[in-house]
């Protein structure tokens, strides 16, 4: 998981990711957590799926992810073809210019979305946080079951 967690908020998000995938009972799935400034070219290779996680600023994802994507994409365009993901989105706006991007440049690395950005739009709603568990246990459980 590679996620971008400035605030309170956006840290309940990437616990209820995490949370969700921990609650699949698995001795198959391993999930590590970086900080986009923290995860490299070697994480991404060593991953079999990844949940990328951003805010929305000024239409587009956090500086944090692209720098991610930056660093990590001439090492992995050849290497990780496939790789299944997904993402979310927390969006003051409507997301819409963030999840463009985030599909924009997977779809040039050959990433495999494995269902649309969850887009967290507007004020604060608490079930923004249930939502990101839901989307931890169908990863761990889709890896769990082969199905990615």
């Amino acid at each position: 998981m590679v996620a971008h967690a400035p605030s309170r908020n956006t840290q309940k998000l990437l616990q209820s990711v995490e949370a969700g995938a921990r609650s699949i009972e698995t001795a198959e799935v391993q999930l590590v957590i970086r900080t986009p400034f923290e995860a490299d070219a070697n994480d991404v290779k060593s991953a079999s799926a990844l949940v990328l996680g951003t805010t929305e600023n000024l239409g587009y994802m956090s500086g944090a992810l692209k720098d991610f994507f930056d660093r990590i994409y001439n090492p992995c365009l050849e290497v990780t073809r496939g790789t299944p993901y997904a993402a979310y989105i927390r969006a003051g706006l409507d997301g819409t210019g963030t999840s463009r991007a985030i599909e924009s440049i997977t779809a040039g690395l050959g990433w495999r979305a494995v269902q649309k950005p969850l887009v967290l739009k507007g004020e604060w709603r608490d079930y923004f946080a249930d939502s990101c568990g839901e989307l931890g246990a169908a990863m761990a459980a889709g890896l769990d079951g082969g199905i990615f």
